[in-house]
This record gives structure tokens, C-alpha cells and sequence, in this order.
């Protein structure tokens, strides 16, 4: 556990003085800002909103947190490029995988480093909708359960991105794969809106369906499994990756 600690620790701190971190999270603001107060304008003169959402939560959400997703589809891979690939190329991972910690210790470790800049991203997000508590009632519940949307999706990123990076030793090329890997998750939704029992379980496979039902509000037990199942899977992945270079 220790050894575990100071692996996220040492991966955050390495995040955080890298420039890109920062210059994620200020794109990242200024994106979603913008589409923030545009939505706001748009509500505010449709005469019909009232009518059509059940509230400025349910509209503002939506748009905010879904047009999140798309950004974010683009920037996690951008962290987790270096993860281990960066590692490899400069020699630190073979150091890092001889050192006594388990390669279970070593791929938590990293995984819970980029998690720091997850959840600072999604605290900057969840500022937004929230500043709307100083003039209108808002539904915290369904606002509640899209930043939990967007936390699991962005740790399914993170874990998928940890394991590209892991099978390579080029950065960009882990960013690149990353981003294709991710986008054919995504995909899977279009795939999945066909008939048949194929279509049937793409579409439970995809990232973006299970998201959708947390971002209306609608929490599920069977979301949140599947995206910690998601994670779990790739972090494992990522392990005997790691064990078969360990051999």
C-alpha cells in the first residue's frame, strides 16, 4: 500500500508540473465554459424549455456533460501517453518493474496519479451547473449523478489509455491508440442501436450507454459495475503486460 501511495504520488506530482496538465484543465475550462453560457442563453429564450425539460438542471446538464464526454474523448489519451511508455523509453520502467513492489502495486500506483487530475477536472466542471444554486433551484441529485457519470467514464478512459500506453514506447503512438481504442468503445452505440442479439451487446459494451442513463439522473447499480468491471479489466490487462516484460 505504501509502496502504491508514493507511485501516485510521484505520478501526480509529474502530472502537475508538466505544462500539458495545466493547459488541459484551461482548454478544458474555456471549452465548457462557453458552452455552458451558451446553453444558459438558449434556455433562457426557448419559451418551450420549461415545458419540454424538467428543469434547468435537466437541460443545462445534458448538453454540459455530454458535450464533456467529447472533449474529454480527446484529452485523456494525451495523459496517459506517457504513463509507461515514456517510462520504457527512457529506462526508468525497467528500474521502476526491478524495484520490490508488485506489478499490481506499480499499475494502482499510476492509475491512482491520474486520477488526481480526474477528479480536478471534474470539480472544475461540477462549478459550473453549481454556480446556478445562487438564482434557481436545481435538482443536486441529477447533477450529482452525472459528475458521477463523467468520473467513471474518465477513469475507463484513463484505465484504457494506461494500457496502450503500457504496449509501447512511443508516446505519441500510445496517444494515437489510445484515442482509437477509446472512439471504438464509443462507436459501439451506433453499432449497437441494430437489431439482434449482436446489436444488442455492443450496445451494453459501449462506454457512452451506460452514461447516458446516469447523466438523465438514472442511477443504476449496473452502470457503475459495468464501468468498475470496465476498469478492472484494462488495469489488469495492463498488468501482464507489464509481467510478461518483467519475464
Amino acid at each position: 500500500m505504501t509502496i502504491m501511495l508514493s507511485i501516485a504520488r510521484n505520478e501526480a506530482r509529474r502530472i502537475f508540473v508538466s505544462p500539458l496538465a495545466w493547459t488541459v484543465l484551461a482548454v478544458l475550462q474555456a471549452i465548457l465554459g462557453i458552452v455552458f453560457l451558451l446553453l444558459l442563453i438558449e434556455y433562457a429564450q426557448d419559451a418551450d424549455s420549461e415545458r419540454r425539460y424538467t428543469g434547468v438542471a435537466d437541460y443545462i446538464g445534458n448538453g454540459l456533460y455530454g458535450f464533456a464526454t467529447l472533449v474529454l474523448l480527446m484529452i485523456v489519451p494525451l495523459l496517459t501517453m506517457r504513463a509507461f511508455a515514456e517510462d520504457r523509453r527512457s529506462g526508468s520502467l525497467q528500474l521502476l518493474l526491478a524495484a520490490p513492489a508488485s506489478l499490481v502495486d506499480i499499475v494502482l500506483g499510476k492509475f491512482l496519479g491520474l486520477t488526481v487530475f480526474t477528479f480536478a477536472a471534474i470539480a472544475l466542471i461540477a462549478v459550473m451547473p453549481l454556480m446556478l444554486l445562487v438564482g434557481t433551484e436545481l435538482d443536486l441529485g441529477r447533477i450529482a449523478a452525472g459528475l458521477l457519470g463523467l468520473a467513471l467514464l474518465m477513469m475507463a478512459f484513463t484505465a484504457a489509455g494506461l494500457f496502450v500506453s503500457a504496449l509501447t514506447r512511443e508516446p505519441t503512438i500510445a496517444a494515437v491508440g489510445g484515442f482509437g481504442l477509446l472512439l471504438g468503445f464509443w462507436l459501439m452505440q451506433v453499432l449497437g442501436s441494430q437489431s439482434g442479439p449482436v446489436g444488442e451487446m455492443l450496445g451494453y459494451l459501449a462506454l457512452t450507454g451506460h452514461f447516458e442513463n446516469l447523466k438523465r439522473g438514472v442511477f443504476s447499480s449496473a452502470d457503475v459495475a459495468y464501468y468498475l468491471l470496465f476498469i478492472g479489466v484494462f488495469l489488469w490487462l495492463t498488468v501482464l503486460r507489464l509481467d510478461s516484460e518483467r519475464g
